[in-house]
């Protein structure tokens, strides 16, 4: 009778074991890995997930951020840089420059920061929290790539302060015609708060404002850490551009950045969003189409006045009084900064 039962239950424990071995080998995946965690494999060698993403990720890691005005071109960067087999952008977050907003506005207020100090909630303690909500969004919204990128416009009203807590970013501040960009918000009805779509004078006065905090903090960071782009020259001469460009980011050169189109929703390619103004538009190859679109659209009397409404116009090298400039002039819109050496440095560019 013992003998029996021993055999049964040695029965019962092979019959198990074979189930769950065959159930192990069959239809039974695995959850897919997050990007976060295939970021780490292929950056780290490792997937370690008891760490944190900071420790996996320094403060210096070179990330790359593109701003500007929307309907400067962000849109267009953004998905030429994705077509680099070393970069990764992906689409807008929206996130990312509401907590930039929120975290300047606590340090705006002294009320808020004496409150926060006697909370121990000091400024180390937020850079930290903000930076690691950056990373959080920026590696976990897209495929893993060598090179993270994030594009939301209105995020280098802040690019003073990403600088300080990501000390080896790289910043592209994408400008464009305020004309040109006024009109494309207007006609395309691009809502942005606080500005008025019934009138010209009102978004362009609002625009030249933007626009001048976004640049006087570019100039500030210094040449070795944001690069203008100007979006005319960007559609005008593609190559030399984004060759200037890499090498700024210290990638090399690669020719997909010149035919983004041809990677649209390939993997390792370019990603869109359904819901992104600009993404028609970004389908296309690169081309001149919209340059000039904005001349006959803007009252006389908002022309009459354009160097007053838009002092930042000329300060970026547009005329105010032309309608439209001779985008063609390389030297009617040459880069704030000296890059004199560029084009004879981008033929040894850095590795990536």
């Amino acid at each position: 009778m013992r003998n029996t039962r021993s055999s049964l239950l040695l029965g019962c424990v092979l019959l198990c074991s074979a189930s769950l071995l065959y159930l192990g080998m069959s239809g039974v995946e695995c959850p897919p890995k997050s990007h976060r965690y295939r970021w780490m494999e292929l950056t780290m060698g490792s997937a370690n997930q008891s760490l944190s993403l900071t420790e996996h990720f320094p403060e210096d890691t070179p990330l790359i951020f593109i701003g500007g005005f929307p309907r400067s071109g962000t849109t267009l960067m953004r998905v030429m840089l994705d077509a680099h087999n070393a970069v990764r952008c992906g689409e807008e977050t929206r996130v990312i420059p509401r907590l930039l907003t929120m975290r300047a506005t606590w340090s705006r207020s002294v009320k808020e920061r004496i409150r926060l100090d006697e909370a121990g909630v000091t400024d180390e303690v937020l850079d930290s929290a903000v930076r690691a909500f950056l990373l959080e969004v920026i590696v976990g919204h897209g495929e893993p790539a060598p090179r993270l990128c994030n594009k939301d416009p209105f995020a280098l009203k802040s690019l003073s302060y990403l600088s300080h807590i990501f000390p080896k970013a790289k910043f592209v501040l994408m400008l464009r015609d305020g004309r040109a960009t006024v009109h494309s918000m207007i006609s395309r009805k691009v809502t942005i708060s606080g500005f008025d779509l019934t009138s010209y004078r009102d978004c362009l006065t609002k625009w030249s404002s933007a626009v001048e905090t976004m640049f006087s903090q570019c100039q500030a960071a210094g040449e070795a850490i944001c690069r203008p782009v100007h979006y005319e020259q960007l559609v005008l001469h593609p190559e030399a551009e984004m060759r200037k460009l890499l090498h700024f980011l210290e990638l090399q050169w690669d020719p997909s950045v010149l035919h983004h189109e041809e990677l649209i929703g390939k993997a390792g390619g370019v990603s869109l969003s359904k819901v992104e103004r600009s993404t028609d538009q970004v389908m296309k190859p690169v081309n001149t189409d919209a340059l000039s679109k904005w001349v006959g659209n803007i009252p006389s009397d908002v022309l009459k006045d354009m160097a007053k409404i838009a002092p930042m116009l000329a300060r970026l090298g547009y005329d105010p009084n032309a309608n439209p400039p001779d985008y063609t002039r390389v030297e009617l819109i040459e880069s704030p900064f000296n890059y004199s050496q560029s084009l004879r440095e981008s033929d040894n560019p850095h590795p990536s």
